[in-house]
């Protein structure tokens, strides 16, 4: 019998910020469930100084078979780079439409960090050059490619443990000490795309999608949205998003409300979801990255509490699932397909308009 090779992914990383260098990092770790392996031959920024400063700091605590990449004090570089199979985009948001669009036309496939665009429009111009392409292209919204998001879907979708879905609370803050931020900070400066909504909201909206929904992209359903926000200086510091889904064959009415802060931090309980026959509470550091949930039944006064321990921070996971994609010669994903970005895009516009946020790219 013919041992299967593991797909490989030789990467190219753009901006050597906190997610950049979290996303490194883990793919970098020693996994013995590695579902691909993952090397990176060039990292570009915006001086060769930062650029060697960011693979040090990484480095020094990787695997000594680690190939240190190439530095550049330039993205197209990257782009042009030869060995570079794919581009892992983790730029402030406002340069991630153009970053992508400079990434496909080298031919290179892309992994774009949340959200992968400021608004639908541009993400369906940069969908349409993948495709016109034939590149891979994925936002990076590394939280339903977690084995505890599989785990729930399972449980609230397949076993349905806790009967019909009713009712979802999400909330994602955090403690950005804006008073003390530059007004050209990326989470300060409209240009930049800033705002809750945007940076952390998109979380909370997620896991709504996925637990009361279930389906993603075209087979997903179109809730009705209300919403508010705190506006200070042309960005929401604050969000609350209603969302209502009708009721469908396998499900009743269902409401979600999210609420997104950069003033205040989150408690660790952060998501509880309420069905007929009970409820499931899901914790963990943030939105972002939860660590598990507790399912309780209305007969019974126990919790069942499922953890899922992760090697490092968990963004090995969508990696692994984008190398599997491009051996596989698929072009987008089925967890996060194109169209769930573009309809994500779509609600957050609204939500935006709705509120009078408006960022220069919406002109």
């Amino acid at each position: 019998m013919t041992e299967k090779i593991q797909p490989s992914l030789r990467w190219g990383v753009i901006g050597t910020g906190w997610i950049a260098t979290e996303f490194t990092r883990d793919l970098l770790l020693d996994r013995p469930d590695a579902r691909a392996s993952h090397s990176f031959v060039a990292i570009g920024s915006s001086s060769t100084q930062k650029g060697n400063t960011f693979v040090s700091t990484i480095w020094a605590s990787a695997s000594s078979s680690a190939p240190r990449p190439t530095v550049y004090d330039d993205y197209h570089s990257v782009y042009n780079d030869p060995n570079v199979d794919i581009v892992y985009i983790g730029t402030p948001h406002a340069l991630h439409a153009q970053s992508c669009l400079d990434a496909i036309a080298a031919g290179k496939h892309v992994l774009c960090e949340k959200p992968l665009t400021i608004n639908e429009k541009e993400a369906q111009t940069v969908i349409a050059a993948a495709k016109e392409k034939g590149v891979f292209l994925m936002e990076a919204v590394w939280t339903r490619f977690f084995p505890l998001v599989s785990s729930l879907h399972s449980i609230l979708h397949v076993e349905k443990r806790v009967g019909g879905l009713h009712r979802l609370f999400c909330d994602f803050g955090l403690d950005m000490q804006m008073s003390t931020l530059s007004p050209t900070s990326r989470v300060k400066d409209p240009a930049l795309g800033a705002g809750a909504l945007l940076d952390i909201g998109i979380y909370c909206l997620t896991l709504a999608r996925v637990i009361l929904d279930g389906k993603a992209g075209v087979e997903a359903s179109e809730p009705e949205v209300m919403s508010t926000m705190t506006i200070v200086d042309g960005i929401d510091y604050s969000d609350v998003v209603i969302l209502s889904y009708p009721p469908s064959e396998t499900q009743p009415q269902r409401t979600a409300i999210c609420t997104a802060t950069v003033l205040h931090k989150s408690p660790e309980d952060f998501c509880r979801v309420e069905g007929d026959l009970g409820s499931v509470t899901v914790f963990g550091r943030t939105a972002a990255a939860p660590f598990g949930f507790r399912i309780k039944l209305n007969e019974s006064v126990e919790e069942e509490v499922l953890e899922f321990e992760r090697p490092g921070m968990g963004f090995h996971y969508e990696a692994d699932a984008v190398a599997l994609d491009i051996a596989e010669g698929r072009r987008e994903n089925a967890i996060m397909p194109l169209e769930e970005t573009a309809r994500m895009m779509r609600l957050m516009d609204r939500v935006r308009k709705a509120n009078g946020v408006k960022y220069p790219q919406d002109d």
